[in-house]
């Protein structure tokens, strides 16, 4: 379970200022890529940091639940890198690029007594940061800051996709968010890509040879 260990490597019982970085939705066809930053405060509640963790291990309910309490307890920052992003300069940079943003709107308005000490990034890449940055694989299991960051940028992502769904109900976007699920393979199949769906990945390129059941990869 993830604690405050690498947080506190960095200074943070010091009261020097740490935040968590992570981003969600690299691997799905369709929709952004999200990132957030989180600044837990020193008065968290501990009941509270006992239930974040990777927010791929939490049911929807539990994360939903923890990321409304986690935006309003602690300074995050919420930021994208969108479709045309991703096909423009690949999923990696673009998750990198979502990351920095997160980071810097997190240092403009972080409401911090002082600047950003050190962020922690989920992986083993670092994005642009205003301060010293280091990088955590599988982080999201480790710091509590970058479980809180993952938590925020799922249920956001998650809500993004589900407002596509509105617009193309055809795709199931609310159901698989975007991942390369049969059935969404099989909707891209039959109706063809839209706006929203990443044309640099290999399934949404070459739809009309589609065979069900094929992973969802970057080219």
């Amino acid at each position: 379970m993830p604690d405050f260990h690498l947080e506190n490597l960095h200074g943070r019982r010091e009261g020097r200022v740490i935040a968590g970085c992570d981003e969600a939705g690299r691997g799905p066809l369709a929709g952004p890529v999200v990132a957030a930053a989180v600044i837990i405060p020193p008065d968290f509640p501990g009941e509270i940091a006992s239930r974040l963790d990777d927010s791929k291990r939490l049911a929807r309910a539990e994360r939903e639940a923890l990321s409304a309490i986690i935006l309003n307890t602690c300074a995050c920052a919420i930021s994208r890198a969108g479709v045309a992003e991703i096909d423009t300069v690949n999923i990696l940079q673009a998750s990198l690029m979502a990351m920095g943003r997160a980071v810097a709107r997190l240092e403009n308005g972080s409401g911090a007594a002082r600047k950003l000490d050190a962020v922690l990034v989920d992986g083993n890449r670092l994005p642009p940061a205003p301060c010293a940055a280091h990088a955590c694989i599988r982080g999201d299991a480790k710091s509590l800051s970058i479980a809180a960051a993952s938590i925020i940028a799922k249920a956001a992502r998650d809500a993004i996709m589900r407002g596509l769904h509105e617009d193309f109900p055809q795709y199931g976007f609310a159901r698989h968010m975007g991942y390369g699920t049969a059935a969404h393979l099989a909707a891209l199949r039959e109706h063809g890509p839209c706006p929203h769906h990443r044309r640099s990945f290999a399934p949404v390129r070459n739809w009309k040879s589609l065979a069900v059941g094929e992973a969802g990869q970057a080219a």
